[in-house]
C-alpha cells in the first residue's frame, strides 16, 4: 500500500445492528454488557429430529423495512441488511441528495447468501413442479443482493461488490471498504455484513458437521468460549453494518465521528476447508499485518473482540495466535467473545462484532465472555469472564476466521483530532 493511502485516516461515523440481543446499537450493546444470552430453542422448523435444537434467532417483521410485495422478493439476509444499513444511515446523519453519489459505495456481505429461498424455492420445485418456481429466486438468493439493494435504497452508486468469506465476510467487507477510500475510490462506504441460515437446510449441514453446540438443555449457556467444556457453535442471525468516511469528508459535513478505523490484515491458513491452522501462523500474520498497518506497537493494544465460536480448535488456536501476535502483552490485554451471547452470525459477525469494539472504545465498558465456567488450560488470557469490566481502551481489535482458511482483523482506535 502506498504510504498516501495508508495515511489517509478513515472515520466511523454511523452504526446499525439487529440481532437476537437488540434491533438498534443501544439495545444491543446494554445486552453485552448485562451478559444477556440471545439463545433459545428455534422457532423457525421443528427442530425435534436436529442435535442442535437452539440458536440466536430475530424476532422479524418484514414490513418494518419494505412492503409485503417487495418483501416477498427479498430474502430474509437482505432485509437484514436493508434494515441495518437503513439504521446505519440515519445515525452517520448521511444526507444523500448532498453527496456525490459516485463517491459512495456499498460492501455489505454475506457468507451464505439466500438460504431461506435456497430451501423454499427448493421445496416447491419438488412439490409443485418448475413452472411455479419464483422468477425472482436467483436474484434473492445470490450473496451480493444484500449490497444491491442497500445502494438501490440509498442511491449509492460508488465501489458495490459481494464479499463472500464465510464467517470472515464482514471484517472483510469493512477492511476493504476502508482501502478503497484509502486509494481514493470513495469517501463514504456503507459496509458489514448481514446472514439468515437458522433453517432446516443449514441447521442439518452444520449438525452433519458435528459443528453446533448439543447443550439444548440450557440454551443461554450452550455456547461457552474457551470453556473446557465446549462444544461447538450456536447460530445466530442478524446484520451490522457501519458508514466508514475519510476524515475529510467526515469533518466537512460535521458527521459525528465514533471512533477511527485505522487498520485491516487478511490472510489464508491455506490449511483445510474447515479447520484452522494448529499453527496459529495464519490468523497471528493477519494480526500482524493490522497492526502494521494501523502503525499500532503490540503493547498497545487493550481489548481483542475474540473470533471465540466456541468450537474445541478455534478457541485454543485463537489463543495461540494471539499470544504469537502480542508476545508478552497478550496476558495484559482485555479479550472477550461476544458470541457467548449473540451466537455465531457467521457473514454478519463481523460487523456485529466492530460495532461491539467501536461502543467499548467510546463507553470504556467491556463486555464480558459468559458461561466461561472451567477455563480450559489452553485458552489461559484475559477473556472477562462473566461480567463486564471497566477499562479505557484506545485500542481495539476484532478477529474474525472462516472456513476454507481465511483470517481477517480490524484495528479501531480512539478518535483524537
Amino acid at each position: 500500500m502506498a504510504s498516501s493511502a495508508q495515511n489517509k485516516r478513515v472515520a466511523i461515523t454511523g452504526m446499525g445492528v439487529i440481532t437476537a440481543l437488540g434491533d438498534n446499537p443501544e439495545d444491543f450493546w446494554s445486552n453485552l454488557l448485562a451478559g444477556n444470552s440471545g439463545v433459545r430453542r428455534v422457532t423457525h422448523f421443528d427442530s425435534t429430529e436436529f442435535t442442535c435444537k437452539i440458536g440466536g434467532e430475530v424476532d422479524w417483521d418484514p414490513a418494518r423495512v419494505m412492503d409485503a410485495k417487495t418483501a416477498r422478493r427479498n430474502d430474509r439476509y437482505t432485509q437484514f441488511a436493508v434494515y441495518a444499513a437503513r439504521q446505519a444511515v440515519q445515525n452517520a446523519q448521511l444526507d444523500m441528495s448532498k453527496e456525490d453519489p459516485f463517491r459512495v459505495g456499498v460492501f455489505v456481505g454475506s457468507g451464505i447468501g439466500g438460504m431461506y429461498t435456497i430451501e423454499s424455492q427448493s421445496r416447491i420445485l419438488h412439490t409443485r413442479g418448475p413452472r411455479r418456481v419464483s422468477p425472482f429466486m436467483i436474484p434473492m438468493l445470490i450473496a451480493n443482493m444484500g449490497c444491491g439493494v442497500v445502494a438501490i435504497e440509498h442511491g449509492a452508486k460508488g465501489p458495490n461488490f459481494g464479499i463472500v468469506s464465510a464467517c470472515t465476510t464482514g471484517t472483510n467487507a469493512i477492511g476493504e471498504a476502508l482501502r478503497h477510500i484509502r486509494y481514493g475510490d470513495a469517501d463514504v462506504m456503507i459496509a458489514g455484513g448481514s446472514e439468515a441460515t437458522i433453517t432446516r437446510l443449514s441447521s442439518a449441514g452444520f449438525c452433519q458437521m458435528k459443528a453446533l453446540s448439543t447443550a439444548n438443555h440450557d440454551p443461554e449457556k450452550a455456547s461457552r468460549p474457551f470453556d473446557l467444556e465446549r462444544d461447538g457453535f450456536v447460530m445466530g442471525e442478524g446484520a451490522g453494518v457501519l458508514i466508514l468516511e475519510s476524515l475529510e469528508h467526515a469533518l466537512r459535513r460535521g458527521a459525528p465521528i465514533l471512533c477511527e478505523l485505522a487498520g485491516y490484515g487478511a490472510t489464508c491458513d491455506a490449511f483445510h476447508i474447515t479447520a484452522p491452522d494448529t499453527s496459529g501462523e495464519g490468523l497471528q500474520h493477519a494480526m500482524d499485518n493490522a497492526l502494521k498497518d494501523a502503525g499500532v506497537a503490540p503493547e498497545e493494544v487493550d481489548y481483542i473482540n475474540a473470533h471465540g465460536t466456541s468450537t474445541p480448535y478455534n478457541d485454543k488456536i485463537e489463543t495461540l495466535s494471539i499470544k504469537k501476535s502480542l508476545g508478552s502483552h497478550a496476558a495484559k490485554v482485555k479479550i472477550s467473545s461476544t458470541k457467548s451471547m449473540t451466537g455465531h452470525l457467521l457473514g454478519a459477525a463481523g460487523g456485529i462484532e466492530a460495532i461491539a469494539c467501536v461502543q467499548t472504545i467510546r463507553s470504556g465498558a467491556i463486555p464480558p465472555t459468559i458461561n466461561l465456567e472451567n477455563p480450559d488450560p489452553e485458552c489461559d488470557l484475559d477473556y472477562v469472564p462473566h461480567v463486564k469490566q471497566s477499562a479505557p481502551v484506545e485500542v481495539a481489535l476484532s478477529n474474525n476466521l472462516g472456513f476454507g482458511g481465511h483470517n481477517g482483523v480490524l484495528v479501531l482506535k480512539k478518535y483524537s483530532s
